[in-house]
């Protein structure tokens, strides 16, 4: 575990990584937090051991957005500089090689759904709100939501989404496709720590190239995406994971994966 400061980052033996914000009340994305986010992700990239993140909230708000306090503060050179970081933050976050889960409870707003969006997996409680706000606040998304939100939901309702400013209720967003469960609000830690651990549960080393296929064959022709299929297939081949698990099934038993 790593603290104190505005996140904890804990490490189980089961491979799930809890990230939990804790900038109180609403978790706004100031320079600290950010600073912080993205010092935890860095680490989390390079933790072999991994298997699945969860990244919640110690308090009722998932991320209510930028600090706007403190955004008031900053010169334009400042804003510059800042609003890269934090977009730096959620494509680290995206391009963690293990899967990751957002568990939302309360708002997440602006760089807050930004967040979520780029994590795989996003479980909402069922009196969350999500939504990018920008639009209304005289900017755009920039920390990603304009690229990731399409890719998602698609570009008709991404559109809707960004240009609307609206926040959206969590029955909204599982039917658009932004969430992929909804959850009682007093289930929801234990419900997205259900899944994370349920995924945690299978091969890492599938796990991870999953992913990669799936990210690298997004941008690529399917005759392409084939290919990458294959070639991410084949490393699973001459792994001990993939005999245990027929060992596993042999011997009617859970498999002992080991990353390995």
């Amino acid at each position: 575990m790593t603290g104190p400061g505005l996140i904890r980052l804990d490490s189980r033996a089961d491979g799930v990584r809890v990230l939990t914000l804790d900038r109180p009340p609403v978790n706004a994305l100031g320079r600290d937090l950010v600073r912080e986010l993205g010092d935890a992700i860095r680490r989390l990239g390079e933790d072999r051991e991994a298997r699945c993140l969860l990244l919640r909230s110690a308090s009722r708000h998932f991320c209510a957005g930028a600090d706007l306090k403190e955004r008031r503060e900053m010169s334009l050179d400042e804003v510059r500089a800042f609003v890269p970081r934090l977009a730096a933050v959620c494509t680290g976050l995206a391009d963690l090689p293990f899967p990751t889960v957002a568990a939302v409870g309360g708002a997440a707003a602006g760089g807050g759904c930004e967040l979520a969006i780029a994590c795989d997996l996003r479980v909402l409680a069922d009196d969350a709100s999500i939504g990018l706000r920008e639009t209304a606040l005289g900017i755009i998304p920039g920390a990603g939501g304009t690229q990731r939100l399409p890719r998602i939901i698609g570009p008709a309702r991404a559109k809707r989404w960004i240009f609307s400013a609206r926040m959206h209720t969590a029955s909204e967003a599982l039917a658009d496709g932004v969430a992929d469960r909804v959850v009682p609000a007093d289930r929801l830690d234990e419900e997205a720590d259900a899944l994370a651990t349920s995924i945690a549960a299978n091969a890492p080393l599938a796990l991870r190239l999953a992913k990669r296929a799936i990210e690298r064959g997004l941008d690529a022709t399917l005759d392409r995406g084939l290919e990458l299929e294959w070639e991410c297939y084949q490393e699973t081949l001459d792994t001990e994971d993939r005999l245990e698990a027929l060992r596993a099934f042999a011997d009617k038993r859970a498999p002992r994966f080991g990353g390995r």
